[in-house]
């Protein structure tokens, strides 16, 4: 779903045009920059492929009881809000918390259950999870719409940006279509490579 997450915070762009774009990727994957740290640091929280003789798109079972708890996602979602807040205002505050929860959205809606609600599992409550994954078709088709929609944002609203004194209608146009096209092609690509990473 890296693609997926990407996607969404490229359109998450258009309603917050203060925050720049760095930032809105990286709150979308803030979450699995996480667990990477807690993975490489002893393998607090790790992963493993279901069957690794075929791996497959999505084939892996994720064992994130801290960063993909429900709790924990929504309180690193409030810390990293708080923390964009003091650059970019309170609305940008928001808009990083509420992307940095929408991780946990998608993931809820690709993963299989291995989704916490408690941190560490606390209370050993069901594990949640709808299983996309195991709808290739149907989980590469909402990455995709994510990823065109994204940059469609991305396209609409950089084309209502004025003009600056220095360039001229024709070429704002141009550096616009041009931005937005490599953001969809990177957005695709980053797709591509999730599919292929087998």
């Amino acid at each position: 779903m890296n693609a997926g997450h990407f996607g969404l915070a490229t359109g998450v762009k258009a309603w917050a045009p203060r925050v720049p774009l760095w930032a809105l990727l990286l709150g979308s994957y803030l979450l699995d920059i996480i667990f990477i740290i807690l993975y490489i640091a002893g393998g607090i929280e790790s992963f493993a492929p279901i069957d690794p003789a075929h791996p497959t798109y999505g084939g892996v079972i994720i064992h994130a009881e801290y960063t993909h708890s429900l709790v924990g996602a929504l309180l690193i979602a409030a810390v990293a809000g708080g923390l964009a807040s003091r650059w970019w205002g309170r609305r940008g505050g928001l808009v990083i918390a509420a992307l940095v929860f929408s991780h946990w959205i998608l993931d809820l809606l690709v993963h299989r259950p291995d989704l916490p609600i408690l941190p560490g599992n606390l209370g050993n409550l069901p594990l949640l999870g709808l299983g996309l994954w195991d709808v290739p078709a149907v989980s590469v088709l909402l990455e995709l719409v994510l990823c065109l929609g994204g940059a469609l944002l991305y396209y609409r609203r950089a084309s209502q940006l004025p003009t600056p004194a220095d360039a001229t209608p024709s070429s704002q146009r141009r550096h616009v279509l041009t931005a937005s096209s490599v953001t969809a092609l990177l957005l695709l690509l980053v797709l591509v490579a999730d599919i292929l990473s087998l």
